[in-house]
């Protein structure tokens, strides 16, 4: 098989194959000569003049050598003017800080005491424009020395110093972004793939700086992607969100592994990012193709768990006073307990189950709110057949809450449990009151609901303290009649 370099190799032709084949210079027909080559002096030129920062050369005497286009721009001078010109006084500079400007030019060329040259000196000149004006200027100089090693001249790159200092600034504020910064910084390119990630911002994903890299964020999260894909791809258009806001987003299945039913945090690892996006454009280029987008983010999940707990309380603790007043008109303690079951469930539980204890043991249902599942004529006082370590009949036995969950089958789980279909989570807790256990309270919640946690268990005990004191006022009250 032969390659490309081997084809080329083969078709190449000495020219002494070419003068015997009717080609008495050497050349092919319609071929410019090969020995007509780019002069070393012009290509240097055009090097000079494409580049972005402004250059000149001087040679050990101070004579400028060359002058190139961005220099001209910048300050007016044009090469025909300075190129051959001795000296910087009386044009570039000011003829009193000739001597010590050029000093400074030239030191990069000698060798300092400790016998090894510097690469590169940077210093701060004024320099004086063409039409009378004075910029202070960025100097990087240069030593050009011969393959001898000796110095011939030097050449210097400048540029406005509060322009370098800007592009300085903004090359520290992106290395500390992407470093140590107190926000998690995410870059990512036009197909919103992760070009650039800090530690923070790793670690609001659950994955590794390196593990991101070049991967699409997608891949990271479970839940959640839309909104920031939208705000996003309206970022990458010219139009981010001008406050920061609010994110919900749920990790992948990695990091999901190891949550217990009954953990205190939610079973979906469900993050609240307070996020802000800018548009990353090319400051070299006129093209208006965005490079990529700037995802900063802080992860507030803990404070708007706070929060929304704080103001979970506050509405627990109003249902509380509420349904005590409410309770306090009913002449019938019963229809109390029932008040109570009623004002419990808003916002806590679908279904609530009220039973007794019966002197022969079991329980005894007494009351349910939001009514009856089992039909509209069921009655009170209707014996409860539950299976032996049902979590109701562990609570009136134990005295503790009991917490409950379903499984793969949640409507063969329910119905074994005698309770709606369609329940998924459950929470027993015990009925007391003057240290006897009266019964089982029983909240029941539905699909698409957490299940429940401490403070729901917190909440129905204290719910259960009232209607335990409502029943055993109602005995009282049968037992003297």
């Amino acid at each position: 098989m032969t390659t490309h370099s081997e084809a080329a190799h083969s078709e190449a032709v000495h020219p002494e194959t070419m003068h015997a084949a009717g080609h008495p210079e050497g050349v092919p027909d319609g071929t410019a000569p090969t020995d007509q080559m780019v002069p070393d002096d012009r290509l240097l030129s055009a090097l000079l003049d494409g580049m972005d920062a402004a250059l000149f050369a001087l040679d050990t005497t101070g004579r400028v050598t060359h002058w190139n286009q961005r220099a001209e721009a910048l300050l007016g001078w044009t090469a025909d003017q300075v190129v051959g010109r001795t000296g910087l006084g009386g044009w570039l500079v000011r003829e009193a800080d000739e001597a010590e400007a050029l000093a400074g030019l030239l030191a990069v060329s000698r060798p300092p005491a400790d016998g090894r040259p510097d690469a590169r000196q940077v210093r701060q000149l004024p320099f004086r424009r063409a039409d009378g004006g004075r910029g202070l200027m960025r100097v990087a100089t240069t030593a050009i020395r011969d393959t001898a090693g000796r110095p011939i001249g030097v050449y210097c790159a400048f540029g406005e110093a509060l322009a370098q200092l800007d592009l300085e600034r903004d090359l520290a504020l992106s290395a500390a972004l992407l470093g140590e910064a107190a926000w998690g910084v995410l870059v990512l390119d036009a197909d919103l793939r992760v070009v650039a990630a800090n530690g923070r911002g790793a670690d609001g994903l659950s994955a590794a700086p390196v593990g991101l890299l070049g991967e699409p964020l997608a891949e990271f999260l479970a839940g959640g992607f839309e909104e920031l894909e939208s705000a996003l791809e309206h970022s990458l258009a010219g139009q981010p969100p001008r406050d920061p806001v609010e994110l919900w987003i749920t990790l992948g299945d990695d990091g999901l592994s190891g949550v217990a039913p009954f953990d205190d945090r939610p079973i979906e690892q469900r993050r609240c990012l307070l996020s802000g996006f800018l548009r990353l454009g090319s400051t070299v280029s006129d093209d208006d193709a965005p490079l990529g987008v700037a995802w900063i983010f802080q992860d507030v999940t803990e404070t708007k768990r706070a929060g929304q707990g704080a103001a979970r309380q506050r509405f627990r603790d109003s249902q509380l006073s509420r349904a005590s007043r409410a309770a306090a008109d009913c002449a019938d303690p019963m229809d109390a307990a029932v008040l109570h079951l009623h004002y419990a469930l808003a916002g806590f539980a679908e279904h609530a189950l009220l039973d007794a204890a019966r002197d022969v043991g079991g329980l005894t249902r007494i009351a349910e709110s939001p009514g009856s599942f089992a039909g509209p004529t069921t009655a009170r006082g209707v014996p409860i057949r539950y299976r032996a370590g049902h979590p109701a009949l562990q609570a009136a036995d134990c005295g503790v809450p009991v917490r409950a969950t379903g499984g793969v089958s949640r409507s063969a789980w329910a119905q074994d449990h005698r309770w709606p279909s369609d329940v998924q989570h459950a929470l027993c807790v015990p009925v007391r009151s003057r240290g006897r256990v009266l019964g089982a309270l029983t909240f029941l919640r539905g699909d698409g609901r957490r299940p429940f946690d401490r403070a729901d268990a917190a909440y129905g005990e204290e719910v259960a303290l009232r209607i335990g004191t409502a029943l055993d006022l109602a005995r009282l009250l049968g037992a003297s009649h």
